[in-house]
């Protein structure tokens, strides 16, 4: 057949493209690097972790509108483990191992961090978590994003039994019966023995997860605070139990001036289903507070307003430390030029990011940051005043007042 111009460009136009604008077109788009979110959306502890799923999926969606990481998007694998223990680590398992996540955010209470760390240590891989916690544990698995007793508790006591913080005599060490609650009960206690606190002056008293009769208790508490020194409650309290908790306060009328309460797991969030006027004054230790005035704050809690689409909803002190390792892990994947969990890993330590806290913090060898405590008051509006800060505090997950665990290192 001969060939003429107009069939030889018919024959050229049927065939594909090597090259330029072809190639382009055909190319895939790189692989997204899966995060997997494990936290509660449904069950008691939702109340507290839901926001926590909110804040990941701005930070991935804002990290993404950056041009992710690597050329790579993020994409988030969200499951909800439902307050459910084993169900924690089932999901983690998922997460790992079928969903193939490159690091995993999540987990609140510490029986659900104990529950998941088996699988991240036999699945090699990355927790990162965001609540202070009681400490006695290290795990190359696990990025501790809060603070433990020694930056947080210990010097919490120390503030309320200074004249500045009411020079507080006797203590009640009020709790949720799991692990956090026992093990930071068992390292105050400790503390106050040591500083001449008798046994007499502690009462320590734990109740179920969604506890809602409190009227015995918060009697029980009054009683104690009516022997005539001053007296102090140190709640962690955890979850939902915490509303029925303030409002007994309140109607049995104890009021801050008579009885404060600290509280080391209520913040902004827990206080926004609640009305705040009878608890005026009574307290919470964190590391933040949304009350903080500096520029990164400011930017945070705007940023906030603009993804949820709601002026009115607050951010806390776990939103802050998940929105830190967040950013340092972006930061050590960006690093090691991959996000395969040893080269993250070791590019993690000595990370560091522009806190809303208004300090810089720093991923230590211990996969712990250093912390400042702050202490604030609640505030009819629901917020805190920030009465009492410190400086950044180290972290060190080993405490004192457990001799059998104190010398232990990564």
């Amino acid at each position: 057949m001969k060939l003429t111009r107009r069939s030889w460009l018919r024959t050229a136009a049927a065939l594909p493209l090597a090259g330029g604008l072809g190639s382009r077109a055909t190319r895939a788009a790189p692989a997204p690097i899966k995060v997997g979110v494990l936290h509660s959306l449904s069950g008691t502890m939702a109340i507290s972790e839901t926001i926590l799923k909110d804040l990941m999926l701005m930070e991935i969606a804002a990290q993404n509108a950056r041009g992710g990481i690597l050329g790579r998007q993020i994409q988030p694998v969200v499951v909800d483990p439902a307050s459910n223990w084993p169900l924690f680590a089932e999901k983690a398992r998922q997460l790992l191992a079928v969903d193939k996540v490159s690091a995993v955010f999540g987990c609140w209470t510490s029986v659900s961090r104990k529950s998941v760390l088996p699988v991240f240590e036999e699945l090699n891989g990355l927790l990162y978590y965001p609540l202070e916690y009681e400490g006695e544990e290290q795990s190359n698995n696990v990025f501790y994003g809060s603070s433990v007793p020694n930056n947080k508790a210990i010097p919490a006591l120390k503030w309320l039994m200074s004249p500045a913080g009411g020079s507080v005599k006797r203590f009640v060490l009020e709790g949720t019966d799991y692990v956090y609650p026992r093990t930071s009960n068992a390292i105050m206690r400790g503390f106050l023995k040591s500083v001449g606190v008798a046994d007499a002056d502690i009462l320590e008293n734990y109740t179920p997860f969604a506890f809602s009769d409190w009227q015995t208790e918060v009697a029980r508490i009054k009683n104690f605070g009516s022997a005539g020194k001053k007296t102090a409650v140190v709640s962690t309290i955890n979850g939902d139990a915490n509303v029925p908790f303030y409002k007994e306060l309140g109607n049995q009328g104890i009021k801050a001036t008579d009885i404060p309460v600290i509280a080391f797991s209520v913040g902004e969030e827990e206080l926004a289903g609640i009305d705040t006027k009878p608890l005026v004054g009574h307290m919470a230790a964190w590391s933040y507070f949304e009350s903080l005035r500096n520029p990164v704050n400011k930017a945070f809690i705007a940023q906030w307003h603009a993804y949820t689409k709601d002026p009115k909803r607050v951010t806390n002190d776990p939103m802050e430390s998940e929105r830190d390792l967040f950013h340092m892990w972006a930061q050590a994947v960006a690093k090691a030029g991959t996000p395969e969990v040893d080269a993250v890993r070791k590019a993690m330590i000595g990370q560091t990011v522009n806190s809303p806290t208004g300090f810089e913090v720093k991923m230590g060898a211990n996969h712990h940051m250093a912390k400042p405590l702050m202490i604030g008051e609640v505030q009819a509006n629901g917020q805190f005043a920030v009465v009492y800060h410190t400086g950044l505090i180290q972290a060190d997950p080993w405490s004192p007042y457990m001799p059998s665990t104190k010398s232990k290192t990564l």
